[in-house]
């Protein structure tokens, strides 16, 4: 039996938006929900006004959306040059390797945790860097990263 999808967080979103706001709409949902749905974009056609392809389109158009699940802890890891050359690449292995993810599944099956990397995060002068939920862990290293994790597992267990 599957679970039926509950729709009125989407509806105070809408309530708060003008119908035209398609990106505002869907940075809300994904906000709530660390992806986009499926399940959202009929409704949201319906509920615009317009195509489900539109709505779909810009989804897929903005890379900072997703149509995969994402964990509650999202982790950037740089890899741009500056932080490249300052040794980014073992923080990432150490994450990947902790966490049991790779290059292709970058989710925990509990949906914890989520790991990318970016070509830059515009924190050169702090490199190597990591984002956690957009916030900046400067200077990493993998000693660093495994106590970043271990706080964050506990943060959970609270």
């Amino acid at each position: 039996m599957t679970k039926e999808f509950d729709y009125s967080p989407i509806d105070k979103i809408l309530e708060n938006h003008e119908k035209t706001a398609v990106i505002a709409i869907l940075q809300d949902i994904q906000e709530i929900y660390h992806y986009l749905p499926k399940e959202i974009f009929p409704y949201l056609a319906k509920k615009l006004g317009t195509g489900e392809a539109r709505i779909y389109s810009v989804a897929t158009f903005y890379e900072n959306f997703s149509l995969e699940p994402k964990g509650k802890y999202v982790i950037k890891c740089c890899d741009g040059t500056a932080c490249h050359v300052r040794k980014s690449i073992p923080i990432l292995e150490y994450l990947r390797g902790e966490l049991g993810l790779s290059e292709k599944k970058t989710t925990t099956d509990d949906l914890m945790f989520t790991v990318e990397t970016v070509s830059c995060l515009g924190a050169c002068g702090l490199a190597p860097v990591l984002t956690v939920n957009d916030v900046v862990h400067p200077e990493m290293n993998p000693d660093k990263a495994a106590a970043l994790l271990k706080e964050l597992r506990e943060k959970e267990a609270e």
